[in-house]
């Protein structure tokens, strides 16, 4: 077979937490392993530079089959690495609990961001609070199955 290509290449998180999380997500076959509001979700996408696989656990925001995701990065100034990967490529793939589906990843505008981000807020209220510490409006992605 060879060796790897960047095109199946996991690249894990430079952050040390992500990488964990991810690393217990697969050890164990379910998002569930992670005990945090109502639950993680975890992305496969890829990565917009290096086109290596990324993963990223997030909040779970699910309501009728779709999914939302936040882009706060806890409220830092900047958006999260993976905001620019769902930009570049929107195709991913989400595993809620044991089941891992193709979704397609578009950027929330206008009422239909509004109602997600009340969604987003129930499910994880911090996101209230990384808003209040930013001066950009945190970018929110519906996840929807392909």
């Amino acid at each position: 077979m060879g060796g790897m290509s960047s095109e199946t290449e996991y690249a894990p998180s430079p952050m040390s937490f992500v990488a964990d999380m991810v690393e217990k997500i697969e050890q164990a076959g379910t998002t569930t392993v992670i005990d945090q509001g109502k639950g993680v979700v975890l992305l496969t996408m890829r990565g917009a530079k290096t086109g290596k696989v990324r993963k990223v656990p997030l909040m779970r925001v699910e309501h009728g089959g779709q999914y939302a995701v936040v882009a706060s990065l806890g409220g830092a100034p900047k958006h999260p690495v993976w905001y620019y990967n769902l930009k570049a490529e929107p195709k991913l793939q989400l595993q809620d609990g044991e089941v891992t589906s193709d979704f397609a990843a578009r950027e929330l505008e206008g009422e239909e961001r509004e109602l997600w981000w009340a969604r987003s807020v129930e499910a994880w209220p911090d996101y209230a609070d990384y808003q209040t510490k930013t001066d950009r409006i945190l970018p929110v992605f519906l996840i929807e199955p392909v």
